[in-house]
């Protein structure tokens, strides 16, 4: 039976570096203490796109073009292209199309734009991985998870503006007879938080007729702690159900939205601190790429190692949690 494995993984992030101080400048000047905040979601310095000529798709294009060029591979040997955003740069064509022509793909290779929110990229792995395993045909995968996220953040909101950031990522999925790979996902879904994230906040409809506004997302505020519950549940049976204990695992890419929320996750598991991969005081929270992001640190980094077991968790709006166990 052929397995599913990760070939390469990269990243694109833009130049500007923004540290806290700009925006704890920017809430003071507001009447708003943002220090406690910033410190909960554990944020030092996120990367901020400051010109006209990068935005969602280009930062895209950019990381596969890298991944392309670390696995030593050409467009034509691509597969599938799917590309995760809840930012895109166009709804027509799609993203994944402009992906298709940027790296020189083939006629037989599959485009499609997929969006799970911040969950997306965990979700688009987990499902290309599944589909290569019943398509003998679908050789490689080129899975794209890009956001422009500081361009819809709201200057009046730090949950969006000081903790955003803007970046790419890319991994090539390969079918290989070698061990290893993508081994089993769990999801989680509780539709009650539907309406607190909202994008455009009335909908697309309405802002196109005039009577919404398209320019920032709307974060009401609601407890995120609500999300924990499920999510031990859901590693414990991920975990379980595989044969393995919290130990086995040797890193942890959890979604970066909160230093708070994956210190409580390891305190559950009683996890080493080298288990933990985090990265999101350097890049901020950059949505479907996040706990992506971590893995590639922890790869660049020598901390995960090929036959090493990695657990992959994150969660998007509304909400929805996807856990993912594999191999690199």
């Amino acid at each position: 039976m052929s397995n599913i494995r990760i070939r390469s993984i990269e990243i694109y992030h833009p130049a500007n570096r923004v540290d806290n101080e700009f925006y704890i400048r920017h809430f003071d000047e507001r009447g708003q203490d943002i220090r406690s905040f910033l410190a909960y979601m554990g944020r030092s310095s996120r990367y901020v796109i400051d010109n006209e000529r990068e935005n969602t798709l280009t930062m895209g294009i950019e990381a596969a073009r890298k991944a392309l060029a670390a696995s030593g591979l050409q467009g034509d040997d691509i597969d599938l292209i799917v590309f995760s955003t809840q930012v895109p740069e166009t709804t027509f064509p799609s993203n994944a199309m402009k992906v298709h022509a940027a790296i020189g793909a083939g006629s037989h290779t599959s485009v499609m734009d997929s969006n799970a929110n911040c969950a997306g990229m965990t979700v688009a792995a987990d499902h290309a991985a599944r589909y290569m395993m019943s398509s003998p045909s679908v050789r490689r995968t080129l899975i794209v998870g890009s956001d422009y996220n500081t361009l819809i953040s709201n200057p009046e909101q730090p949950i969006t503006y000081a903790n955003y950031g803007d970046a790419a990522c890319a991994v090539v999925l390969e079918r290989t007879d070698e061990e290893g790979g993508f081994i089993d996902s769990v999801y989680y879904t509780d539709s009650g938080n539907k309406d607190f994230i909202m994008y455009p906040a009335r909908g697309h409809a309405a802002a196109m007729q005039g009577s919404g506004d398209a320019r920032y997302i709307e974060w009401l505020p609601f407890d995120g702690s609500v999300a924990l519950p499920p999510t031990y549940e859901m590693i414990e049976r991920l975990l379980a159900r595989n044969g393995f204990e919290p130990g086995d695992v040797k890193a942890y890419c959890c979604s970066q939205f909160s230093l708070g929320n994956i210190l409580k996750i390891q305190e559950r598991f009683e996890l080493k601190d080298e288990q933990i991969v985090y990265v999101g005081d350097r890049f901020g929270y950059t949505g479907t790429s996040s706990p992506f992001i971590a893995l590639y640190e922890g790869i660049a980094t020598g901390r995960i190692r090929r036959g090493d077991l990695v657990l992959l968790w994150t969660i998007g709006a509304g909400y929805q949690l996807a856990a993912s166990l594999f191999r690199y």
